[in-house]
């Protein structure tokens, strides 16, 4: 298979002037907007010329099949809304160049997909997770932006180019490539990552209830303040935390509200949500215990009240070991000495795609780790390198007659 880089970046630019902010390589291309819905028709005439036949179906995933069985990839052209130009855009379009460079070396057989809405302007992952059967289309019609608009409504922009989902069973695996999002490659000067797994996730939040009163009239040791509570949750768990937790594990507290939340009134009541992340499921549950004792803890101490509801677990995703060996491989050829195995700490299209088929993972590094940012980059040799090692991979696996996945 020979790639065609100059060919890859012209697409990957172009793809860029659809919702181009101006500012740096920024660009505003959310889920259904008109950015998005024009991208997704230039692309379909890109997989058409490329010789494979377009397939939208009723998510607004855009497909470009092969005929027959074929391994899937690609990743997502929709953004945040302020996104940069690389973050599931190069996982596209280094799909559209290794199935457009397979055809013409007469194999193997590379099909294509670009996600909708990964970056969840109606839900996280959602055209994945439609077409994984995670989420059901009826679910899918309820999710509202924040704007009100609805899933269906949205939807309905593409709804002339929709057809029926295509079965899992046409495809043999997928492979997502993306940016890192991260700086671990980035500071150690590789050019490389394959994943190994996606790690999982636990969120819940905290309702602590104290006792709202004049902040002028109540004396510091009269106080039940929920603020201060928060406070000192926190503090206490980046401490209990470090006998479980290894240098990739992490830990978020956001979303917080502060009732009353004026500057005369000592709060009574502060809502947040505490959110985890790691690649072991056990390390995951030892962390929650950790933290629902904590909160118990700190709200007995401070005299108040306190009420966890969970808000999503998720479990980690380990990549499929024929694809990343395949993978390795390539990195070992192409980047010999540049590359790592690492887990993936951003969930992505992928870890919807393992439930259904074999599914793996190559990331390049991100400029200084900036992700979900216009100044989102990376220099365009490193994106070059990894088109270079998918399309060993690729050819790998198509000289392997009896890859099937495991």
């Amino acid at each position: 298979m020979h790639v065609l880089p100059d060919r890859f970046l012209r697409d990957l630019h172009t793809l860029r002037s659809f919702g181009a902010s101006g500012i740096g390589k920024g660009v505003v291309r959310q889920a259904f907007s008109e950015a998005d819905v024009a991208a997704r028709k230039w692309l379909i005439k890109q997989l058409k010329a490329a010789g494979l036949a377009p397939h939208v179906d009723p998510a607004g995933n855009v497909f470009g099949v092969t005929d027959g069985p074929s391994l899937l990839m690609g990743s997502h052209s929709d953004t945040q809304p302020e996104g940069g130009w690389l973050d599931g855009a190069l996982g596209v379009i280094v799909a559209l160049e290794i199935a457009r460079s397979a055809k013409e070396a007469g194999g193997p057989p590379v099909s294509v997909v670009n996600f909708q809405d990964e970056e969840g302007r109606f839900g996280a992952l959602t055209g994945s997770s439609i077409y994984s059967g995670k989420t059901t289309l009826t679910e899918a019609d309820g999710f509202t932006d924040v704007d009100g608009v609805s899933f269906r409504d949205a939807r309905a922009s593409m709804a002339d180019l929709a057809r029926e989902f295509l079965p899992h069973d046409r495809f043999s695996g997928f492979i997502e490539v993306h940016i890192e999002q991260g700086s671990t490659l980035d500071d150690a000067g590789e050019a490389i990552g394959v994943v190994t797994g996606i790690v999982g996730s636990r969120q819940i939040q905290v309702t602590i209830t104290g006792q709202q009163n004049h902040a002028g009239t109540t004396l510091m040791h009269q106080r039940k303040d929920a603020f201060q509570a928060l406070c000192a949750f926190n503090a206490a768990l980046n401490d209990r935390l470090r006998n479980i937790v290894t240098p990739r594990t992490v830990w978020t507290i956001g979303r917080m509200q502060l009732r009353p939340n004026a500057p005369s009134i000592v709060p009574g009541e502060v809502v947040f949500d505490v959110q985890w992340r790691d690649i072991d499921d056990d390390r995951l549950a030892r962390m929650e215990n950790l933290i629902r004792d904590l909160v118990a803890v700190i709200a007995n101490d401070h005299g108040m009240q306190a009420e966890i509801v969970p808000i999503k677990a998720l479990q980690p995703v380990p990549m499929d070991a024929t694809l990343r060996a395949a993978l390795s491989a390539g990195a070992e050829a192409q980047a010999c000495g540049k590359w790592r195995e690492m887990p993936s700490g951003a969930l992505h299209d992928a870890s919807n795609m393992a439930r259904v088929i074999p599914s793996a993972m190559l990331f390049v590094p991100s400029i200084d780790g900036i992700s979900h940012a216009f100044v989102e980059d990376t220099n365009e040799a490193d994106l070059v390198t990894g088109l270079r090692v998918v399309a060993d991979a690729v050819s790998r696996l198509g000289a392997s007659t009896d890859f099937k996945g495991n």
